[in-house]
């Protein structure tokens, strides 16, 4: 999980949001059965509809920590050879998903702003023999990858963390080459949130306070030169907190799954 590295126009203070979301995703990596105010594992990733089989090939520790909104990786269509970037890779669950995609002849680029995460992950991808993955330090609005170098970006639930949220589309769109695809999970609203919500960076690193307006986020999509091709809804996700959930009822907040293509 990862935010902006600099200050955006959101009214948010992205220093705090940072030290947030690190300390929270630190938790979720480190003690992931904890109290969040999302769901988490194994249980989540079946209900939100990954394939069981595919679970049972990754490490029973990535899937812990899973902490993901949505599934995408029948939209990604990740095919052998493939290069992959994850945007926000977290614990590595997606990652070693799309590495038994892409098989031996592909890549796994998993990226990510908190130290714990990736050594969680670079770890289980040792022990599960997966040598084409791998992970590095960095910010989602400024990937350290060449231009046209990707296949296949994902992300799940991350980018409503980005203080900047048009970069990180305009940095997949370059990074992606001709042809290639954005197919992610992630939170959007039916209304804008009001700034008492927005401003807030304990309800940013929950994942709502964040959140753009869906018509909004399409946009910022749209506006980096990315088609989207299939956008759908996911009711089955849902937040755990009393507070969360009135968010959700409040402003329509939900999760969604999207494909886009750069054309």
């Amino acid at each position: 999980m990862t935010i902006t590295a600099q200050p955006a126009s959101t009214g948010v203070d992205t220093q705090e949001l940072e030290a947030r979301v690190k300390a929270m995703y630190r938790e979720v990596a480190e003690s992931p059965q904890g109290e969040f105010h999302f769901e988490m594992g194994r249980a989540l990733a079946e209900r939100l509809g990954y394939d069981p089989r595919g679970l049972d090939a990754v490490p029973d520790a990535a899937i812990d920590s899973f902490a993901g909104v949505g599934h995408f990786l029948d939209l990604a269509a990740i095919q052998l050879g493939e290069t992959v970037l994850d945007l926000g890779s977290g614990s590595g669950m997606d990652s070693l998903l799309a590495a038994l995609a892409t098989g031996p002849g592909g890549q796994v680029l998993g990226l990510d702003m908190t130290a714990a995460q990736r050594d969680k992950a670079e770890r289980l991808a040792r022990e599960a023999d997966s040598g084409q993955v791998t992970f590095r330090a960095g910010y989602i609005e400024a990937p350290p990858f060449a231009d046209e170098s990707v296949d296949v970006v994902i992300s799940n639930g991350v980018i409503n963390l980005s203080a900047d949220k048009s970069r990180v589309f305009a940095e997949a769109a370059r990074v992606l080459r001709p042809g290639g695809r954005l197919a992610l999970a992630d939170i959007v609203t039916e209304t804008a949130l009001p700034e008492s919500v927005s401003c807030n960076a304990t309800l940013w690193a929950a994942c709502i306070g964040g959140a753009l307006q869906q018509d909004d986020y399409r946009a910022a999509i749209e506006s980096a030169g990315l088609v989207i091709e299939t956008w759908r809804e996911h009711p089955e996700y849902r937040f755990l907190t009393d507070s969360a959930r009135g968010a959700s009822a409040t402003y329509g907040v939900k999760s969604i799954s999207l494909l886009a293509v750069k054309h």
